[in-house]
């Protein structure tokens, strides 16, 4: 089971979700990134998220394209070292920061926009 939260924030929405990413989850997580597309600055915090797949990468990468195709960013919060890793080995931490807190994240985001 996957719950996202999503809070709005001074200059950015943060969305955060908790449990598996993975196949049988992975259209609510869409579903949600897409909500967020026009947003100008979304973080993704993934501090909740044991464990993510290919298609929760997929899905990320892909909310990541609809908000820059709308002049928006994203940035990543992830303090798990294997989904990290993940992001590291796959060469997306080259197209998205990905941070290890939430606060570094949002520097980051604030670095992108300046």
């Amino acid at each position: 089971m996957l719950e996202i939260t999503v809070e709005r924030h001074d200059g950015y929405v943060l969305c955060r979700p908790a449990g598996e990413l993975d196949a049988y989850t992975v259209a609510q997580f869409r579903e949600a990134l897409n909500d967020l597309a026009e947003e100008s600055y979304v973080l993704v915090d993934l501090s909740d998220v044991p464990f993510m797949d290919s298609a929760g990468l997929g899905a990320l990468i892909g909310g990541i394209r609809r908000a820059r195709e709308n002049d928006g960013d994203v940035a990543v919060a992830c303090n798990r070292p294997a989904l990290t890793r993940l992001l590291h080995t796959t060469g997306f931490d080259r197209i998205v920061p990905v941070r290890e807190t939430v606060e570094e994240a949002v520097l980051a985001l604030g670095e992108s926009a300046g």
